[in-house]
């Protein structure tokens, strides 16, 4: 079955990333020759259907890689591959990153591993398992054979049967590795694998003390099954609850490994019932379309509930903006590379870094002001108290 990450795949990430890489594929298949001068703006932007500042992004990627330059009244120009005594054209310190997904969630950790590795002069091999565990074989092997000195590996250890078990035999390979946004699940007191994470069990407590200084007392958690973080998501969730004294109905915890309309109109019916007035929800997808059924069922976001999201990758872009607990993702591929270019360095020698990073909170129009008046009780409807309306518009502090 598929998981709630790849479900979401087609959830495309940040769109400049997608455009820079088909550019850099361009010049590298000689499409743009070296010295060739790249259309203006806004020709290449309408050429790719996105908008300009969307290609500006772009180009910037592709000028921070040294493909390209800009020249002040010129243009923007594709430079000649590097010389061949440089690193690069050496092959030195070739590095495989294997990811679930290229286009949901871990375009920005990629894009954080690729800034240091060129910095340092290394290149880059990308492969991707699409959750697929025989798929992640393949090409982790393949990887070995092109001659990579060292591993960026995102494992799909919540599809495994043992993936401690798993997490132990990659100790058996040729080359030193690091995890990415995976970490041992069973790990024996003295485990030497190295990794750099979210904790997003502390993301979660950090939403769950954010909706709770704002008066909510009656929670509910909405979730997702058999994806790569959904384990830790909920637990951090309940341990949350229980370390801020909120209270948490039964039938307002709900998890689906695929959440349909009726689903979520559902467990609006529920929020609806139980008198919940926060919702944490796994999935800025899920949290969006949850909102959407809240208003059908007669509950204002954020008047009637407040609801958080979690990945912060499309949690701006519905009619009311999530606030959203946001990985930073590429912190944690930038950490993970630098972890693993310390490795390489220092061989044997090199300490065990296991690295966790906080996600920042992004406050945006889903939660509303802080309550008035006894916890946990309901607003009136369309809002909390005190709101103010402007031209029919209720407006609300976020």
């Amino acid at each position: 079955m598929k998981s709630a990450e790849q479900r979401n795949s087609f959830l495309r990430g940040p769109k400049y990333l997608h455009i820079a890489e088909r550019l850099r594929q361009e010049i590298s298949d000689g499409i743009w020759a070296a010295g060739a001068r790249l259309p203006v703006e806004r020709d290449l932007a309408d050429t790719l259907a996105v908008s300009v500042n969307t290609l500006r992004r772009a180009v910037g990627e592709l000028v921070a890689d040294g493909l390209v330059e800009r020249r002040q009244g010129a243009g923007t120009f594709v430079l000649p591959p590097p010389p061949p005594d440089s690193p690069t054209a050496h092959g030195q310190r070739l590095i495989g990153v294997l990811v679930p997904s290229t286009t949901y969630y871990y375009p920005r950790v990629v894009d954080g591993i690729r800034r240091v590795l060129r910095a340092a002069g290394a290149g880059v091999v990308l492969a991707s398992s699409e959750y697929d565990t025989a798929a992640e074989e393949r090409e982790l092997r393949a990887l070995l054979d092109s001659g990579v000195e060292g591993l960026l590996l995102t494992p799909n250890l919540h599809l495994l049967d043992d993936p401690q078990a798993y997490v132990d035999r990659l100790r058996e390979l040729p080359v030193p590795h690091v995890l990415v946004e995976r970490r041992p699940t069973a790990p024996a007191p003295d485990d030497a694998t190295p990794y750099v994470v979210t904790d997003h069990a502390g993301g979660v407590c950090r939403a769950v003390r954010h909706l709770r200084t704002l008066g909510h007392r009656r929670f509910g958690h909405l979730g997702q099954l058999r994806s790569g973080t959904s384990e830790i998501v909920t637990c951090g969730f309940h341990d949350a609850a229980e370390l801020l004294g909120v209270e948490v109905p039964e039938e307002a915890v709900a998890r689906h490994e695929r959440w349909t309309a009726e689903d979520l109109a559902e467990y609006a019916r529920r929020c609806a019932a139980t008198g919940v007035t926060a919702v944490f929800c796994h999935g800025d997808r899920d949290a969006a379309a949850f909102a959407v059924q809240a208003r059908r069922h007669g509950l204002g976001v954020p008047g009637d509930v407040a609801v958080v999201a979690y990945d912060d990758e499309v949690a701006d872009v519905g009619d009311v903006p999530l606030t959203a607990m946001s990985p930073p993702k590429a912190e944690v591929g930038a950490r993970a590379a630098e972890l693993l270019l310390r490795r390489l360095d220092e061989g044997p020698d090199a300490p065990v870094e296991q690295v966790r990073l906080q996600p920042r909170l992004v406050v945006r129009a889903s939660c509303g002001a802080a309550r008035e008046g006894e916890a946990g009780r309901p607003s009136a409807r369309g809002g909390p108290r005190g709101a103010r309306t402007a031209g029919g518009r209720r407006v609300v502090p976020a």
